[in-house]
């Protein structure tokens, strides 16, 4: 099996995570990305290059070469959790589109060991890259952040043209579409943006749900780990009441909308 040897760069592995994906999950997080999100938790995720960064203190090296021979054995040491809880494994980042081949063989050989795969993915890439992983996916979970295109290259530094047209031919893919919103103050935390965002999602053939992730502030230290400015100093997440408000404006959409996922 010759795609158990395709090498891929990765910066962490996070187990039994309830979160980006159905069930208890091992999360593996690829290094490198397309955009440049003003509130990026994983700032340590966007450059592909491997980095020094000081965490309380203590200085790690983020990134490492993995093939997917070497990484496969610890995602099957929760197989037993993943088949109790209906889980799997997720591709996050960075952005997993950012590294193709690896991405696609590391979930065949996940589906050929019989788990659940997920991606969570901006969608931000050529679609021939998406087409690529389709075979051995099961659950595909998009950004989409702003209807926008000038307001969404503002704060990401890159247009969402090629974002919503990949959102369109995967709605048509027959692959589970779950359609995520980071809510950021400033950026789409008012009733109209949300509502644009919410009949989009709709508009998809075969999408269901449309989940509000609430901004925080968690990854804010590593910017100065890595010596690096972050633009939302200031900024504070937005409160319970403003976001049961936002979920009640996406609900008017006809999905099943939460707050998290």
């Amino acid at each position: 099996m010759s795609y158990y040897n395709t090498k891929g760069r990765i910066f962490n592995i996070q187990r039994f995570s309830i979160h980006d994906g159905p069930g208890i999950r091992t999360i593996v997080f690829f290094k490198g990305c397309f955009m440049r999100c003003a509130w990026c938790c994983n700032p340590e995720s966007q450059s592909y290059d491997i980095q020094q960064m000081t965490e309380k203190g203590t200085v790690k090296t983020v990134g490492q070469d993995v093939t997917v021979a070497e990484l496969l054995p610890e995602l099957l040491a929760d197989t037993a959790y993943y088949r109790r809880s209906g889980g799997g494994i997720t591709l996050s980042g960075g952005e997993i589109l950012g590294q193709p081949d690896f991405a696609r063989d590391l979930l065949r050989a996940c589906k050929e060991n019989g788990l659940h795969t997920a991606v969570e993915s901006t969608g931000n890439a050529p679609y021939e890259n998406i087409e690529k992983i389709l075979p051995y996916l099961d659950l595909y979970l998009m950004d989409i952040k702003h209807m926008d295109s000038e307001k969404h290259k503002e704060y990401t530094a890159a247009p969402n043209g090629l974002i919503l047209e990949n959102a369109k031919k995967l709605a048509n893919s027959g692959v589970e579409l779950v359609i995520r919103t980071p809510v950021v103050p400033g950026f789409n935390d008012t009733a109209e943006e949300i509502k644009a965002i919410a009949k989009f999602a709709a508009s998809l053939p075969g999408v269901k749900e449309h989940h509000l992730l609430p901004y925080h502030r968690l990854g804010q230290d590593k910017y100065d780990g890595l010596n690096r400015n972050y633009a939302l100093k200031g900024i504070e997440p937005p409160t319970k009441e403003r976001m049961e408000y936002l979920l009640s404006v996406a609900e008017e959409s006809g999905l099943k909308c939460q707050i998290g996922g």
